[in-house]
């Protein structure tokens, strides 16, 4: 019998690209709602969202999903989490799904894989995954995170930078990707409850800092992250007002009939 685990979805309500984003509609429910149901889908034994505002809790009880306040003042998701963890009364040694509250269209079976890899892998103290990138732009875009993994599949290194930059293939400037292919990191994370709790205490690091990758930290005091490489290429997330519609028509042309 596979590993029980909780689904916790953190919800800001302030977000400076797309205001009141946690709420913006798609087909018809707030598009953390849609988080949340797609989450339900995973397995999960438990599916709460972790909000920073009462109307993000209304909104989640309206459509019969449950949902808790947290303070409003979290420097980060796993500040959120670490929040829930307490208010959910879980035990140490119990798996938390982090999933972000703008991935709409997120597959539930990742979930699913993230957390039972995390059960499997007890050397780790998080999970995450990856997904092959297959385009010289991706490969070059910042704001696409690239993970390069060991020989056991654990996380060495995050980073925007065009990782892994192989020396000969770079003297006219980057045409082509190297061989093996990249990896795109899908920012997806499964814990402990118990290194959730410990995780706010730690020193940021200063590649954290310079890359703005809170899960640098973890790795920069000794802590693995077991990484699950999927073939499904991930659905897009919600940042901005163009995002959100193109995340409309994908939800509209998915659910036409």
């Amino acid at each position: 019998m596979a590993p029980a685990f909780t689904v916790v979805i953190p919800a800001r309500l302030a977000s400076s690209r797309l205001p009141h984003k946690p709420l913006a509609n798609i087909g018809g429910a707030p598009m953390v709602v849609r988080v949340a149901q797609r989450a339900l889908q995973s397995g999960a034994a438990h599916v709460v969202v972790a909000a920073d505002d009462e109307r993000i809790v209304q909104a989640c009880q309206a459509q019969g999903v449950e949902a808790i306040m947290t303070r409003e003042d979290h420097a980060s998701g796993s500040d959120r989490l670490a929040e829930a963890c307490q208010i959910l009364g879980l035990s140490d040694d119990d798996l938390v799904v982090n999933v972000q509250g703008d991935e709409p269209l997120i597959h539930p079976a990742l979930i699913n894989e993230v957390a039972q890899l995390l059960a499997a892998r007890p050397e780790a103290s998080m999970s995450t995954a990856a997904h092959t990138i297959s385009s010289v732009t991706e490969f070059l875009n910042p704001n696409v995170v690239k993970v390069v993994l060991d020989a056991r599949q654990l996380a060495m290194v995050f980073s925007r930078a065009p990782i892994p930059w192989w020396r000969d293939g770079n003297a006219q400037g980057i045409t082509a990707l190297p061989d093996p292919l990249p990896l795109r990191h899908v920012g997806i994370y499964a814990y402990r409850a118990g290194f959730l709790k410990l995780f706010p205490t730690l020193a940021m690091a200063p590649i954290e800092i310079v890359e703005a990758l809170e899960q640098m930290r973890a790795m920069w005091h000794g802590h693995k992250i077991a990484v699950h490489v999927t073939p499904q290429a991930p659905g897009p997330g919600v940042d901005t007002p163009e995002d959100l519609q193109r995340v409309r028509a994908l939800w509209a042309s998915l659910h036409a009939n």
